[in-house]
């Protein structure tokens, strides 16, 4: 049994963009959505879960939160650490 993931990746869009992607899986019966977001974009992971829960759906619950750091590599050759955050909510 294949198990479809459902994950919205933050970027730099609005948040109500991530808002809306975030009830479209859960308005096609979808139980629980990932939320995953690096660097400046954790803000806006935050707050779409806030509003999700404030003003759209008041039993969501957040499943668990992961914080880590990922090593990248710019243009020029030099490493970079990125934080990272990784939410899972459930309806």
């Amino acid at each position: 049994m294949e198990q479809k993931e459902n994950v919205v990746l933050i970027g730099k869009k609005p948040v109500m963009n991530y808002v809306i992607a975030c009830l479209t899986f859960f308005n096609s019966g979808a139980k629980q959505v990932s939320i995953k977001a690096r660097g400046k974009a954790i803000c806006c992971a935050i707050d779409t879960v806030e509003l999700l829960k404030r003003s759209f759906i008041k039993n969501l619950k957040i499943q668990e939160i992961t914080i880590g750091t990922e090593e990248m590599v710019r243009d020029k050759g030099e490493k970079t650490n990125v934080s990272t955050i990784h939410i899972e909510i459930l309806r």
